[in-house]
């Protein structure tokens, strides 16, 4: 019997234990991972080209999914009549890749060898980052896999080939990504305004396949529309950076784009995706605590995810 339960003689309310993510269990051991799910903190902000402190977002965004914690027995959800995350879906959290000050590469490198360690256990990894830097490493760990078409929800495109040297900052993650040989296409939206890319890096991103839609166009378009623009029963990697939503609901990330998605603007995407093809990966980036003294940023960011791993799982049964 589940320790998580009421008839183990704990209420283990959200705000008792430690902060794993949905206070689900601590898996100490990478060679150990059994789970469908399986969590890894990479608080890495060295990529940033602004205000950093995406560092912290691996311990609010845990902190804040502990709000979510009352499901025992799964969520129940009275539009879609259906319950989710009930506890024959396996969550685990791994905790966080080591970080070395100053060092990306070898920094990045920890990162990828906690995914690799989620691939190899069979698990769907989620990262938790970090600046967008963190998905380089993310998408390296997928080298060995069936191809994955990388659905990017952002603010900007992040498709930077280089500038004086830097290739793995958090302008380069999608320009890395679509090189690599196991990347089939990428789909980008929710890019809009003033952005880190030239208009060679949206030249570049289009003569590459990729498909970019900015977030009035995804709202013109509407959900089944864009959905239609993802390739059918495809393998997705998920990378939703933070800034992508509105900062009047997500201030706490480092450049703040306004003009962006509302909550189910994006939800529906996500549950979308879920019907649609199989999720093989997900990041989420971007989160920098300390600029939203309300914690509304990091409980979104939670609450995104939890409900995404909800759908994924009620569709594959």
């Amino acid at each position: 019997m589940s320790d998580h339960g009421y008839a183990a003689g704990r209420l283990n309310l959200p705000f008792v234990g430690i902060s794993t993510f949905g206070k689900r269990p601590y898996i100490a051991d990478w060679d150990a991972i059994k789970a469908d799910v399986a969590v890894l903190g990479a608080p890495y902000d060295f990529g940033t080209q602004w205000r950093p402190g995406a560092r912290f977002g691996p311990r609010a965004v845990r902190e804040a999914s502990t709000l979510f914690s009352f499901g025992h027995a799964g969520a129940y959800d009275h539009e879609d009549d259906a319950t989710y995350l009930a506890s024959d879906v396996r969550i685990v959290d791994i905790g966080d890749a080591d970080i070395i000050h100053t060092k990306t590469e070898e920094s990045h490198a920890n990162i990828e060898f906690g995914v690799r360690k989620i691939l190899t256990a069979g698990a769907i990894p989620l990262v938790i980052g970090g600046d967008h830097s963190i998905n380089i490493p993310c998408i390296n760990a997928f080298s060995d896999q069936d191809p994955i078409h990388v659905i990017q929800i952002d603010a900007h495109l992040d498709f930077v080939d280089e500038r004086h040297g830097v290739t793995a900052g958090h302008g380069n993650p999608m320009r890395r990504a679509i090189e690599k040989s196991w990347v089939s296409g990428m789909t980008q939206l929710g890019i809009r305004n003033v952005s880190s890319t030239a208009k060679e890096g949206y030249d570049d991103a289009r003569a590459r396949g990729s498909d970019i839609l900015s977030v009035r166009q995804v709202r013109k378009l509407g959900l089944d529309a864009v959905l239609e623009r993802i390739p059918l029963g495809a393998r997705y990697y998920v990378t939703i950076d933070i800034d992508a939503f509105c900062p009047s609901i997500a201030p706490g990330t480092g450049t703040p784009s306004h003009g962006g998605f509302l909550y189910y603007d994006v939800l529906e995407i996500l549950q979308g995706l879920a019907k649609r093809g199989q999720v093989a990966g997900i990041d989420l980036v971007e989160v920098a605590p300390a600029y939203d003294p309300t914690d509304s940023t990091q409980i979104l960011a939670a609450q995104l995810l939890l409900n995404f791993i909800g759908f994924i799982f009620h569709n594959r049964k």
